[in-house]
């Protein structure tokens, strides 16, 4: 995956679950996604470039259409006449909320539905991506962690006089998993006035969560009145050590403010987390719920850990 504003005609190479890939778009602006490898010898279709609507291989110039049939090869009498196995493998390639994803399987499910990131009363912002080094699931479970706001970011999401995490309720949906939080919010501060103006230093920041298996969530914020913030996070799991974080920030006040405000914001909490998460052993969940220690705060670790076991994503 890929912010749609970084995929343009040049071909981009990405990796995903250490498939590497080869993100362009065609004449049209369509996104295709093909495994970076020429049928050929080999060579990375990443270092070509894309004329008209097919991808040109930097090697021997053959030419693949978006359905990765091979179009030309040059060397022949009649560049026409390939053999059926000149092809590209071609993967799913869809674009939303200003990301292009890659499935490397049919999707089992549609993308979570999140109007806000469609609608023109609210700004849409994304920031990151964050590239970390520890699996896709270390990056979202630190993400749901209550018990960390007041000591990773204090001033900012936390107070370390206000470390208590109240009890919550999990609900399971299938593989999505449900749960909301309210908590005393931290001020803006002058140089991150990111929150709702409603925002005071007693104000109840209330979240409504729904972590979607096994990488996404989509994040609902509110203090109580219309303004309101909605988060759309996504980790792509490059390998079992490395992971991208892309973050999409939505709301419905402050329409005018810079978006680099809330993007220094996002690269100031994902730095703080980050130093951290990559501390932690193993670099993946064990999701073997006996493997760390949990108390009734890390309700959301332990669920996190059942859910994906229960629907394969995980192993002990």
């Amino acid at each position: 995956m890929a912010y749609a504003a970084d995929v343009a005609r040049a071909p981009r190479a990405i990796t995903l679950l250490d498939e590497p890939l080869v993100l362009w778009r065609d004449a049209r602006g369509v996104p295709h996604v093909f495994r970076d490898v020429c049928v050929h010898r080999g060579t990375a279709l990443s270092l070509g470039c894309v004329e008209g609507d097919e991808l040109v291989c930097a090697y021997h110039g053959w030419r693949y259409r978006g359905d990765g049939a091979c179009a030309a090869i040059p060397q022949l009498a009649d560049p026409t006449r390939v053999p059926a196995r000149a092809r590209a493998f071609v993967y799913t390639a869809q674009e939303r909320y200003g990301i292009v994803w890659a499935a490397l399987e049919p999707p089992a499910r549609p993308l979570p539905e999140v109007p806000e990131l469609d609608d023109p009363a609210w700004r849409a912002v994304r920031t990151g991506p964050f590239a970390w080094t520890c699996d896709a699931s270390r990056q979202v479970e630190n993400f749901t962690d209550f018990g960390h706001f007041a000591f990773v970011h204090e001033g900012l999401l936390g107070d370390r006089s206000n470390a208590v995490v109240a009890p919550y309720e999990i609900s399971v949906d299938g593989p999505v998993l449900r749960y909301a939080y309210g908590r005393p919010d931290a001020p803006n501060t002058e140089a991150f006035p990111v929150f709702a103006a409603e925002a005071r230093k007693d104000a109840m920041r209330r979240t409504r969560y729904a972590l979607h298996l096994p990488y996404t969530i989509v994040e609902h914020i509110d203090w109580g009145g219309p303004d309101g913030l909605v988060y759309f996070f996504a980790s792509q799991p490059v390998a079992r050590d490395r992971c991208v974080g892309y973050c999409v920030v939505a709301r419905n006040y402050n329409l005018d403010q810079p978006d680099d405000v809330i993007q220094a914001f996002e690269r100031t909490i994902f730095g703080q987390d980050q130093r951290v998460v990559e501390s932690q052993r193993p670099d993946r969940v064990p999701f073997d719920v006996a493997a760390e220690l949990h108390l009734t705060f890390d309700a959301v670790a332990v669920a996190y850990r059942r859910a994906m076991r229960a629907h394969g994503f995980g192993s002990a």
